[in-house]
């Protein structure tokens, strides 16, 4: 059985989609591995006006489709506890605490409060500085905030938020949750990189000729049109994900696994992205684009979409190339892109090796592939001889891809997630310093983007991007190696 930890979890949000859709379900899956066994609750806060039971019923309905019996289903619930709440009433924290206080001693939880803020960000503050003066936050125990993105829309907004937060709460409390942390293959890369001798020596400018980057996305905007018209792609993926997995790849190893050390390799290397050079000409490091009608007619161009601006020049895609000016990794390109409406939804990292000196064979560059989503797992493809007479060489790829059942098998990024929350390990969550560096980098491509709202390049729906992209990394003689 694992080791059990006490806690009570207060939702801010418990009405939403996020929670439905995620936290529910992570929970229950830590509570059938005994990460959470008796000693824990859930109260769960909206605006809604819900009765425990109507409460209970809608967690019950959020994991009706997982394995568990019935029973485990029901005594899972049971822990749940609903309560109106409006986050600017002082009045409703005092009765927060009453009922926090009372599921404290009912469950025997020593204190230990974890409070997670699925809600706008604009209410950050607010709830922060009440959980503080209404003595919601205990003198025993522990007390740590979930916090999901978008964590600002640029720096100052995010160290507005961030001043706000830390008003109440240290950042050794504070759990930035960047769910690609969370996810099997993100977290492999580090013990790829160095717990392989053949990988670990050739990680370097010296024998990696570029490393791309592909967050790709089928789907279109769905139900978020609204929110992602004044958010776009650059501000959606780049600022979070796509450089918190730049990150990972391009650290120097640290001395020692633990939270602290990591997060200086990471922020040494965030400190370290060059400057891009933004322009809407052939010489620019980011380029955009905005999906238009599917060649078929059968996809909705973006402008289309629910709520969203007929006229805007919001971007559904970026592809840049990301500079890194220091001793290991001088003169290789990061080439990264993300986008919505793509050929298809992969997560992956194709690392191309440069080609060798010798000029006894044809041979083409090795490729590493990184598959972090829907498929795990990694694939090398290397030069090997042609059967038969003669010395052609044709390219072989050796698959380490994980079962469909082992994928499935893998703990969802919201469990690992929350789990470590539970046990206080912040190595997989974003700090302030990362956060503060990468916003700087990507406000100055939003800076310049924001001058031209007149044009934007298109892309058909289902493609893989405009043309743009692939002239990115042709003006330094290279291709993108997955194709869609």
């Amino acid at each position: 059985m694992s080791q059990e930890t006490k806690a009570l979890f207060i939702i801010f949000g418990a009405t939403g989609d996020l929670a439905h859709r995620k936290l529910y379900p992570a929970l229950f899956r830590l509570y059938q591995k005994g990460y959470l066994q008796e000693t824990f609750a859930v109260v769960g806060t909206a605006r809604r006006e819900w009765s425990n039971d109507y409460y209970q019923e809608v967690v019950l309905d959020s994991i009706a489709k997982m394995n568990g019996s019935e029973e485990e289903k029901e005594s899972f619930s049971s822990h749940f506890r609903y309560q109106s709440h409006n986050v600017k009433d002082t009045e409703h924290y005092h009765t927060l605490r009453k009922l926090a206080d009372q599921l404290d001693e009912e469950y025997g939880l020593e204190g230990n409060r974890i409070f997670y803020l699925s809600m706008s960000p604009s209410f950050f503050g607010t709830i922060t500085s009440h959980l503080k003066e209404q003595s919601l936050v205990t003198e025993r125990g522990f007390s740590r905030v979930v916090i999901e993105k978008p964590f600002g829309t640029d720096f100052d907004s995010s160290k507005e938020l961030n001043d706000e937060i830390n008003a109440s709460f240290d950042e050794d409390q504070l759990y930035r949750i960047d769910h690609y942390l969370g996810k099997e293959m993100v977290q492999n890369i580090l013990a790829l990189r160095f717990s392989n001798r053949l990988i670990e020596n050739s990680w370097n400018k010296e024998s990696i000729s570029n490393i791309q980057i592909t967050l790709s996305e089928k789907l279109g905007v769905e139900e978020r049109g609204e929110y992602y018209d004044k958010s776009g792609a650059l501000r959606d993926m780049v600022q979070n994900h796509v450089l918190q997995v730049v990150s990972l790849l391009t650290m120097n190893k640290p001395e020692v696994f633990d939270t602290d050390t990591i997060r200086q390799e990471k922020m040494a290397v965030l400190e370290a992205l060059k400057k891009p050079v933004v322009s809407f000409d052939e010489k620019t490091d980011f380029v955009r684009g905005q999906y238009a009608q599917s060649t078929d007619g059968k996809v909705k161009a973006y402008r289309e979409e629910d709520k969203v601006n007929t006229e805007t020049t919001t971007e559904t895609f970026v592809a840049g190339q990301i500079a890194i000016h220091n001793d290991t990794w001088e003169g290789v390109p990061l080439y990264i892109r993300t986008g919505k409406r793509l050929a298809e939804k992969t997560t992956r990292v194709d690392v191309v090796f440069k080609e060798t000196d010798s000029s006894l064979f044809n041979d083409q560059p090795s490729v590493l592939t990184i598959h972090i989503n829907p498929e795990e797992g990694f694939e090398l493809t290397v030069n090997n001889k042609q059967v038969g007479p003669g010395m052609n060489l044709e390219p072989i790829t050796l698959s380490g891809l994980r079962s469909d059942e082992e994928t499935e098998k893998s703990p969802e990024a919201y469990e690992k997630l929350i789990l470590d929350v539970l046990q206080g390990d912040e190595t997989h969550f974003a700090h302030w310093g990362e956060v503060a560096t990468s916003w700087k980098y990507v406000d100055q491509i939003r800076k310049v983007w924001d001058c031209n709202t007149e044009s934007i390049p298109f892309y058909p729906a289902l493609s893989m991007g405009p043309e743009e992209s692939d002239q990115l990394l042709a003006q330094n003689g290279h291709e993108w190696v997955y194709k869609g």
